[in-house]
């Protein structure tokens, strides 16, 4: 079953696009629910409309949920939305009113790639309490990196948009902050003693982002933190988003 709609958020004070995939026989009890979370230049439907995700969610044992939260990098922006407090504090209550989804912390996954996968890690670590799986594929994982070269060598040559999201997501300055940095939300995460969530990431060998997965892991390596790593032939485009989508779904059967 696919539902495409709007709902109202009051964090966002405005009504806002989203997606529902479901198991096409839905039963009378609690499902899991997976955030599936879009790229950079995606919308609610790109998971519907560039991958298989509506033919592994139909005979599936979860509840696709596929939010909208534009070019935001899922922050509380500077100029703009809060979109990652309506993504990590609001959306889940208002899925949980909605649909017949579990609230165990077990059943609650966050997934995405590229821009997605950064938000699904930043969301994961910073509730580690609320989800039990976060899966990143060709994440934006040492954003932070990117960030710091920005400021000081400029951002000549990343085209027109993305200067304009930054300025409106960090700040003129592209201030860094905490919050938005995945190394210091891992360690602060680690030092609250909590349970971690399972976290699985992917990167094609042949993606632009694939050394920084490693030197990412082995900073997480050095926190104490797990973190499975599967890696595969691939460049950072959807053919090797929907595999590992479908990994994902299979390893953890989702």
């Amino acid at each position: 079953m696919r539902l495409s709609g709007t709902v109202y958020s009051n964090v966002l004070e405005m009504d806002t696009d989203i997606t529902i995939i479901t198991p096409n026989d839905l039963k009378d009890e609690p499902y899991q629910v997976v955030y599936l979370l879009h790229g950079l230049c995606g919308n609610n439907k790109t998971w519907l409309d560039y991958s298989m995700l509506p033919f592994y969610a139909e005979h599936g044992r979860s509840i696709y949920v596929l939010p909208e939260v534009g070019r935001s990098f899922y922050a509380d922006m500077q100029y703009g939305q809060r979109y990652f407090t309506y993504i990590a504090d609001e959306l889940p209550i208002i899925v949980r009113n909605v649909l017949r989804v579990s609230a165990d912390r077990d059943h609650t996954v966050i997934l995405g790639g590229s821009m997605g996968g950064y938000g699904a890690l930043k969301c994961a670590l910073s509730r580690p309490e609320q989800y039990g799986l976060c899966g990143a594929f060709s994440s934006g994982c040492l954003l932070r990196e990117g960030l710091d070269d920005a400021r000081v060598h400029g951002i000549d040559g990343w085209g027109v948009q993305m200067p304009r999201d930054f300025a409106a997501i960090f700040g003129d300055d592209l201030t860094w902050k905490p919050e938005n940095d995945l190394l210091a939300l891992a360690e602060r995460a680690k030092a609250s003693g909590s349970p971690l969530p399972t976290l699985y990431l992917t990167c094609g060998r042949q993606d632009g982002f694939y050394p920084d997965h490693e030197r990412f892991l082995q900073s997480l390596a050095g926190l104490g933190i797990d973190a499975a790593f599967e890696h595969w032939d691939g460049v950072h485009d959807f053919p090797y988003f929907n595999e590992a989508l479908r990994r994902t779904i299979e390893r953890f059967s989702l």
